[in-house]
């Protein structure tokens, strides 16, 4: 039996990372693709690593031509490479518009297309949504795109039995908050906000991840599996 494939877009950091290891441990050949090098990327020696900027339609292009050289057919399409620019619109202007719609919106709509000649029968498509309202119109509206997107695609790909779904990671502990100068601290204080009283890790967004490129879901399409420790759930008493 062939061992199963999987490319990953934003796969060098975070939750892309996680899920590399995840399937890699699991036995799945994987390429991923980020803005780090091999070498800060500190994935198994087996993992390759591939420079592509998620806006860049021949990058992406490029990127999958040489993902199908070294893999063969693809099993998992994980598109995880997005960008955050929270903030009110008055503080938007129109080159942080235009990154958040051309590296979550576009780059995940291209990344599909470049990718339908190397998906195998039966593959599995899964795009990070993430965060959605609370974090600015422009940041929403750009995430927001994803979740229509993701249940178009799921019916235009059903007669290939390519099935697309969606995972929403809540609070992660994920390197995208320091870089916008959000304190490890200053996060753990946000864990009164979860149900179950924790921010949570890449490593369990990954394992939703691969249960959704997995046989296990193989009746499941269309979907957007939350994983958020219950945030965003409200009681109706």
């Amino acid at each position: 039996m062939s061992q199963p494939t999987a490319f990953i877009t934003g796969g060098t950091s975070g939750i892309g990372k996680a899920t590399a290891q995840l399937l890699h441990s699991r036995g799945h050949r994987v390429v991923v693709t980020g803005l780090s090098s091999v070498e800060d990327a500190g994935l198994p020696d087996d993992v390759a690593v591939l420079r592509a900027d998620a806006r860049s339609v021949p990058d992406i292009a490029r990127a999958l031509s040489e993902a199908r050289r070294r893999l063969g057919g693809l099993d998992l399409l994980f598109l995880n490479a997005g960008i955050s620019h929270p903030g009110p619109i008055e503080s938007t202007d129109e080159d942080a518009f235009d990154a958040l719609f051309d590296v979550n919106v576009k780059g995940t709509f291209f990344a599909v297309q470049k990718a339908l000649p190397f998906l195998s029968t039966g593959a599995s498509v899964v795009i990070t949504i993430g965060a959605g309202e609370g974090v600015g119109a422009a940041m929403t509206a750009a995430k927001g795109a994803l979740l229509p997107l993701m249940r178009s695609l799921a019916l235009e790909l059903a007669p290939r039995g390519i099935r697309v779904n969606a995972v929403s990671p809540g609070i992660i502990d994920t390197p995208v908050y320091r870089k916008l100068g959000i304190s490890r601290d200053a996060m753990a204080s946000w864990a009164g906000s979860v149900p179950l009283g924790r921010i949570g890790t890449p490593a369990e967004v990954a394992e939703a991840v691969a249960f959704l490129a997995s046989d296990a879901a193989r009746y499941i399409t269309g979907d957007n599996l939350t994983v958020s420790g219950g945030l965003g759930v409200h009681s109706a008493a």
